[in-house]
């Protein structure tokens, strides 16, 4: 069973159409015996980087969250989500964040022809093969947001060209992060989801 941590900033009815869609048995749910339970996390989020900390922390998630990468649980963040899984964020002052893999949000720079919020379809260019790059690189996939993910290349799985090459893709381990919406981006956001689903399955059945 799939979680997806309600924390009230989310996505979230959009992305479990798009599980029920591959075939991820999911649920809503911020209940934390749930999440200790469940065989993958997905982490959605829109919005401001510091009330969406605020919300994890005071339901207790933060520290559920945490636990579950510990214990190897497949997680992946979508957009505001894939921001939360680094170490904080600059927006409005700096915000401690989940910690799971290094980096910092920073604000996109704008400039002529390249307008923030960074809003529309791009194309991804892989740089790491992973489970949910497979058959990604080339396709188009939706992009809302300010803030980009500054990492160490390691952890770049795939970029995607703007006003700078933004992290589209994340990862560390078994935790992956999408600054796009993958439940917006048609075929190609499905074809991700399928790819995490791979992971999940291949974890719960071997446990590793």
């Amino acid at each position: 069973m799939i979680v997806i941590i309600d924390y009230d900033t989310g996505n979230t009815r959009n992305v479990q159409k798009a599980l029920n869609y591959v075939g991820l048995e999911n649920k809503l749910s911020s209940d934390l015996e749930e999440i200790a339970q469940a065989d993958g996390l997905i982490l959605p989020g829109v919005g401001a980087f510091s009330l969406a900390m605020e919300a994890l922390n005071e339901r207790g998630l933060t520290e559920a969250i945490k636990q579950a990468a510990k214990n190897g649980v497949p997680i992946l963040g979508v957009c505001l989500g894939m921001q939360l899984l680094l170490e904080g964020s600059m927006e409005n002052g700096f915000t401690r964040g989940l910690e799971l893999i290094e980096g910092i949000c920073e604000q996109l720079p704008a400039e002529k022809g390249f307008p923030v919020p960074h809003m529309g379809w791009n194309e991804l260019m892989i740089t790491n093969d992973t489970p949910l790059t497979k058959e990604m690189a080339g396709e188009f996939v939706y992009f809302v947001h300010s803030y980009y993910t500054d990492c160490d290349p390691d952890n770049i799985d795939a970029l995607a060209q703007y006003s700078l090459k933004v992290p589209a893709m994340i990862s560390k381990g078994t935790i992956y992060g999408t600054q796009f919406h993958p439940e917006k981006s048609g075929e190609a956001g499905l074809k991700l989801l399928r790819g995490f689903k791979e992971v999940v399955d291949h974890v719960r059945i071997t446990g590793n």
